[in-house]
């Protein structure tokens, strides 16, 4: 047995929450395994929302124990401030000791950075993850275990500023208070140090007892730092594949993989989007989806579906099945479009160039539907709806076993 991946297929934003969260009941160990505190989690429970940033979804259930993996940037701020509505999560929740330490200097120095770009701003959260991503690369970075000696901590941190004093002050970014930061980091420890452990022996075990593993991913694959729409990508690896290795965990170790997606296409931040749609249609899909951040709070881009990028990323990670999220949003529309392939340079395309920016999306148009919200049995579903989602399955070669028509908990079908 195997641990089995949720992971998000476009820009982020899938909805991999509402499917997490749908699945925990049949789990014991819920993990993040990548990311921080730029990455959100909605999910919807009797009328009341939930915003997840760090803690993973599983917290929501009584059963399940919730892991914050190797391969995650830590802010001990966010975390402490999120953990807060839960109440006492001690045995509930654990940290690895080997996560880094995403610090206020990170976010500084990120939003420092964009405002420098200008025009090649990236659009990130300004949260301070690529920071921390790179003095992690560059080996200059902190881990969890060290705030258990926060006297040395605070040493290494106020060294990192004299080592680097020119680059800080390029940045205006000023020196931490000594005392100051030794104080706080006392009481990050006091705070966290229940939490912290060995997380990679806590899922060896699990593992070897037959325990279920769900590994929750963060941002999507499009994003990837590695194979996403490079260089407006995040700083860590978005893929099945980079899930495994936040945790610890070998290619042997994998079980079923999920992708989630949208039933169209939106993203956040700047870089290529071929099937955006910056007319009203466009427009209304933002509306009637509440197309908000749950991290940052901005609007996202909206289009149409892109078969040819879920292709691409359905192949990346090894998917097993789709979930198709958000199907409702497009109720009424009399015509719903898939982009089934590009035009670039005179030729047509069913693959992802490099310079996606330059690819102009081929549609293939569908009646479109209404009254899909709230079914919950497949057969229900309008049949245009279903012919939206057999089309769907023909392009990007994956079969879809789970589809979402409204944002509460139980509204679900499940092939």
């Amino acid at each position: 047995m195997g641990a089995d991946i949720i992971i998000g297929i476009q820009w982020g934003d899938e909805g991999k929450g509402k499917i997490v969260d749908k699945l925990c009941k049949d789990y014991d160990f819920v993990c993040r395994s990548a990311g921080g505190h730029n990455a959100g989690h909605t999910i919807w429970t009797n009328g009341k929302r939930y915003a997840l940033h760090l803690i993973p979804s599983g917290v929501l259930h009584e059963n399940c124990t919730n892991i914050i993996g190797d391969g995650v940037v830590l802010s001990l701020e966010a975390l402490k401030e999120e953990m807060k509505p839960f109440g006492d999560l001690k045995n509930k929740l654990f940290i690895s000791q080997k996560a880094h330490l995403n610090l206020k200097h990170h976010s500084l120095m990120d939003l420092a950075r964009e405002k420098m770009r200008g025009k090649k701003a990236i659009g990130t959260t300004g949260r301070g993850i690529g920071p921390c991503y790179a003095d992690k690369v560059l080996r200059t970075g902190h881990r969890v275990f060290e705030l258990l000696n926060p006297q040395k901590l605070c040493a290494d941190i106020l060294a990192d500023f004299a080592m680097y004093e020119d680059i800080f002050k390029a940045f205006d970014i000023k020196k931490p208070n000594e005392n100051e930061l030794l104080e706080e980091l006392k009481s990050y420890k006091d705070f966290f140090e229940a939490f912290i452990t060995d997380t990679n022996l806590m899922l060896y075990k699990a593992l070897n007892e037959g325990k279920k593993i769900l590994i929750e991913g963060a941002q999507g694959s499009m994003l990837d730092i590695d194979h996403g729409t490079y260089p407006y990508v995040t700083s860590s690896s978005t893929t099945s594949c980079g899930a495994l290795n936040g945790l610890g965990l070998s290619p042997k170790q994998c079980g079923k993989v999920i992708g989630i997606a949208k039933a169209y296409t939106t993203r956040v931040g700047n870089g290529a989007f071929p099937s955006e749609d910056l007319s009203e249609v466009g427009e209304k899909i933002a509306k009637i989806g509440n197309e908000i951040g749950t991290s940052t709070g901005r609007a996202r881009r909206c289009g149409h579906f892109d078969a040819v990028a879920v292709r691409y990323a359905a192949s990346l990670n090894g998917l097993d099945y789709l979930a198709l999220m958000k199907l409702d949003v497009l109720d009424g529309f009399e015509k719903v479009k898939i982009c089934k392939a590009y035009e670039y340079n005179g030729e047509v395309i069913t693959y992802l160039p490099n310079d996606l920016e330059n690819a102009k999306p081929i549609y293939e148009e569908l009646e479109g539907w209404d009254k899909s919200a709230g079914i919950r049995d497949f057969d229900s579903l309008p049949k245009n709806a279903k012919n939206y989602i057999a089309r769907i399955e023909e392009l990007t070669k994956t079969k879809i076993k789970y589809i979402s028509t409204s944002a509460e908990r139980e509204d679900i079908i499940i092939l």
